[in-house]
Formats: structure tokens, sequence, C-alpha cells
């Protein structure tokens, strides 16, 4: 019998945790500082609206009707063809994405246990002149060396096996219903201190009021951008998810209520961001990827009363976050693996996770003593990274696009939506035309900025 959700506030912490993760925490603030602050904001919640939540329902679609991998689906609905070759790019990109996603999800381990030793701040006065230096060099000494980020690499990846070993309601499920109201509250703890900073209100300026004329067609295709890779689409994670939804799920309602929740993480974390940058004067400093959170922020606890109580609550949130996100990410493969290679669930989990004790170091190694080899000028984290983020995804959401509105058969989006017609729906043609005429050329113009 397939696996399947035990509860609905299980489901919707399971498809939440699936979707929340660095990219709203790290990757959103950057898009937000680099595009304009609130214009951003406000195209970004558009674009989750016109393309994530017909994009999330398409997927729901496919998984829940088909009750199995992301590939079988493909198969069950249009057999002979080869557009199961879309669920395969949706696979090979989450186990691109994991192999290297395990690496970072160490690296926030490793600061947990540094903040909660203390060592993180031992030789850092946050107030002193150039102690975003520090710990930029900090940064670089550790993502460079060898034996540790290898070791909470692999800490990682046990702590994923352990959990997938268990299965859908005793190990994904039941994790998701600890972890995700754990992460709102330690954002609700943060939102309340940054917003009682001395400066605050010049952050929420930057961050809540618009300026329209900063509107412009790279804040738009920026937008559009993360508003597709911050609801995790085009991996196969939320068709594999849905595959365990049972029949009678609302999937509009479910859709909503996951893209919902997942906007107001990444919003939280802008009334934690800005205000409290503003707040100690390092607006000028990067927001770039991992350096916003080991780098700038460190820094930010540094200046505060309790720092070493904010850094250790702050490293636990990104923490709890990368996890569910890897977790989430790793059972794809697993789910293939038992479907449609007809695998026992350890089994299949063993031959997932197992690898990576290779695939993963060697990303690592790559920040340090393999980083003079080179792909395409990158080294082979960073390469995994674009190539992954720039073109496996963005491919694999295009093709679903273009089959769920043009190839599946007739009538599929409407009959899921309604549930058999049981909940009939006004959305279900709207949905419908933005899989046909819309999605695709949005997805598609994600897709050449990527590359360009």
């Amino acid at each position: 019998m397939k696996a399947q959700f035990g509860s609905k506030i299980g489901l919707i912490a399971a498809t939440v945790g699936s979707a929340v993760g660095l990219g709203n925490i790290w990757r959103f603030p950057a898009e937000v500082q680099a595009n304009g602050g609130a214009a951003f904001l406000i195209v970004y919640i558009a674009c989750v609206f016109l393309l994530g939540i017909p994009v999330m329902l398409g997927e729901f679609a496919l998984g829940r009707y088909g009750q199995t991998d992301a590939v079988g689906v493909y198969r069950k609905l249009s057999p002979g063809t080869p557009w199961w070759m879309t669920g395969l790019i949706g696979i090979v990109a989450s186990y691109v994405i994991l192999s290297f996603y395990t690496v970072v999800a160490g690296w926030t381990f490793e600061y947990l246990f540094q903040s909660i030793t203390g060592e993180l701040y031992e030789t850092i006065p946050g107030d002193a002149p150039g102690s975003t230096a520090q710990f930029a060099d900090r940064m670089a000494q550790y993502v460079s060396s060898t034996w540790k980020p290898l070791l909470y690499t692999v800490v990682v990846i046990a702590i994923n096996l352990g959990v997938l070993l268990k299965g859908v309601q005793k190990g994904i499920e039941r994790l998701s219903n600890l972890l995700m109201p754990l992460l709102f509250c330690l954002l609700a703890i943060f939102v309340v201190v940054a917003l009682q900073l001395p400066g605050a209100v010049e952050g929420l300026r930057f961050f809540l009021t618009p300026d329209f004329s900063k509107i412009t067609p790279k804040v738009v295709i920026d937008a559009l951008g993360q508003s597709f890779f911050s609801l995790s689409l085009g991996m196969g994670v939320l068709i594999t998810y849905a595959s365990y939804f049972p029949r009678d799920t609302r999937l509009t309602k479910t859709a909503v209520t996951v893209s919902v929740l997942d906007l107001l993480v990444a919003v939280m974390v802008g009334l934690i961001i800005f205000p409290a940058v503003m707040s100690f004067g390092l607006q000028g400093e990067s927001f770039e990827g991992a350096t916003l959170v080991f780098v700038t922020l460190p820094e930010v606890f540094a200046r505060m009363a309790g720092t070493q109580i904010w850094s250790i609550l702050f490293f636990l949130l990104l923490f709890v976050a990368a996890l569910t996100s890897t977790i989430s990410i790793g059972e794809v493969s697993v789910a293939y693996f038992s479907d449609h290679l007809k695998m026992t669930r350890k089994k299949a989990c063993l031959a997932v996770m197992l690898p990576l004790l290779v695939f993963s170091p060697i990303c690592s190694l790559s920040n340090g003593v393999l980083s003079d080899f080179r792909i395409f000028g990158m080294t082979i984290f960073s390469c995994l990274d674009a190539f992954s983020t720039n073109i496996l995804l963005p491919l694999g959401g295009l093709l679903m696009s273009i089959y769920l509105g043009w190839v599946a058969p007739k009538g599929f989006m409407k009959t899921q939506l309604t549930n058999d017609g049981q909940h009939p729906t006004r959305s279900a043609g709207l949905v419908s035309f933005i899989l046909k005429w819309i999605a695709p050329v949005l997805i598609l113009i994600i897709f050449v900025a990527g590359l360009l």
C-alpha cells in the first residue's frame, strides 16, 4: 500500500518544510537588496500567485494522480511516450542539488556548534573596526579547510538517512511536525527583537515602502526566478510529496496555504534582516548568498546584547530550514528507487544516501584542496549549483508546464483540482490557461536569463 501523510497538519508541515529552505533565508534578502527593496517584494508576491501557485498545482495534480515517483506518473499518464524524461530531469536535478546542499547544511551545523561553544566570537569584538573582514576570513578558512566540513557533511547525511529510513509518517511527517512550528517560533522571536532595534524604521521603510520607478525588466525577471526556486518547483519534490496526499486532499487550498506560508517565511526574514543591518550601519555589506548568513549576520549578533543566544537561535533556525529541505530532496530519489525499481525502502534509502559520502565530500573539497580543478571556469561546487539552478530546474518546469498545457489527457487539471467534480472551483480554468499559455513563456524567460 502506498504511504500517505497521516494528517492534514502533517501534510502541510511536510510540504511547507520541503519548500522553505536557504533560498528564503539568504537568496530572498539578497534579491530584495539588489532590486530596489519593496519594489521587488511587490513583484515577487505577484509572481508567486501568477507563476508559483499554478505550477505547484500542476505538480500536486501529477503526484496525487500518479501515487508514484516523478518518472512513473508520466509513464502512467502517457505510456509509450518520452515524456517520462521530464520526471527524470527532476530526479537528476534533485540529486545534483542534494550533493552540494548537504555541504551547506553542514556549514550551518558547524556554525551552530561554534555558537553554542562560543568559539564563533572568541577573538572577534563585534563593535571593532574590521570585524566584518574577520568574520569573512573565518568563513573562508572554514569552507576551504578539509576535515571539519567533511565531518559535518557526513553528520548531515547520517541525519537524513535516519529520518528517511523511518518512512513518510514516522520519519518525514513526524520531524516536520516538530521542526516547522519551531522554525516559525524562532522567526517570530527574531522579528520582535529586530523591530525593537534603534533605527529599525529605516530598514522597514526600505523593505515595505515601494518606489515603483525601480520596477524594471530585470526586477521582474529576478522576481520570477525567486518565486520559482523558493517554492522548490521543477525538481520533483512536490510531485513526490503529493503522491503521499490522500485522494480527498483539496489541492488548491493546499497549494495556496503552502505558498502563503513560504511567502510568510521570506517576509519575516526581511523583517529581521533589513532592520538589523540598518540599525548597525551594515547596509553596505554584502548580501550575496552565504556571505549574508555567515559573515554579515554574525557581525550583527556580535553588536547585540546576548550575542551567543541570538547566534545559537539563528543558526538553529538555519539548520532546521536546511534539514527539512535536504530530507525532501532526498525523498525524490528514494521514491524513484522504491516505486520504479521496486526496492525496499531500506535499500532505496541506502542506494540514495551512501553515494553522497563520495559526491558531497568532492563538492566540499572543491572549495579547498580541489579548488584548482575547474569546469567552465567554476569549482565543482559552483558548477553543480549553476547547472541545477540555471538549466535543470527551469528545463524541468518548462517541460512539465508544456505537458500539462498541451499533452496531458483533456480535462486532467480540472478533474484533479475539483476532485472529480466533488469540489467545483472557478480557479481550475484559470490554472489550466496559465499552465498552457503563460507559465511556459515565464519559465522560458527564467531559463534564458539564467544562461546569460
